[in-house]
């Protein structure tokens, strides 16, 4: 994986460069500076808005009770989608937008989840005693674990906070 990443942070700069000199070439300088603001200003509103349809969507979901796993990958992709096109660069503003369009992000977020594997996943919420016992029977009331049926009793007094004991 190291040797991906710095192969990746060594030819993703060298192309970029190369990219700005041909552009800057043929366009000028200012024309190629204006180019690469208008991609960040034009992706990051992409971003947001596809983001907010992808989050609708997600609580949608969530309301029909279905688990929205491919949003969820989608809404990462698109907060990916968002640092490639605020980077400067042409080869990343295009990266990024590939990503923000419908049909390839949700193509690639079903590649990636048929890569990844959900194991021990459970639905609902269950209550759990880390030694494995049910401290609670069948109606409900809490079952005395203890053994020697020792029972302790203790009194209590509610006591009213007046002016003078608060905290201020």
């Amino acid at each position: 994986m190291f040797p991906i990443l710095l192969l990746m942070f060594i030819t993703v700069p060298v192309i970029e460069i190369a990219l700005f000199i041909q552009v800057g070439g043929v366009l000028g300088l200012w024309p190629t500076v204006a180019l690469i603001l208008l991609t960040a200003i034009v992706g990051a509103s992409l971003v947001r808005s596809q983001g907010l349809q992808t989050l609708l969507t997600v609580q949608q979901r969530l309301q029909q009770g279905e688990l929205p796993a491919q949003q969820i990958v989608e809404g990462v992709m698109l907060a990916v989608a968002g640092v490639l096109l605020l980077t400067p660069g042409f080869m990343t503003d295009a990266m990024g937008m590939a990503v923000l369009l419908p049909w390839p992000r949700a193509w690639l977020a079903k590649q990636l989840m048929s890569k990844v594997k959900v194991a021990n996943f459970q639905t609902g919420f269950q209550q759990q005693d880390p030694f494995g016992n049910d401290p609670f029977n069948q109606q409900g009331s809490f079952r005395d674990n203890d053994k020697s049926g020792s029972t302790f009793e203790g009194e209590f007094e509610r006591k009213n906070d007046d002016e003078n004991n608060r905290l201020k």
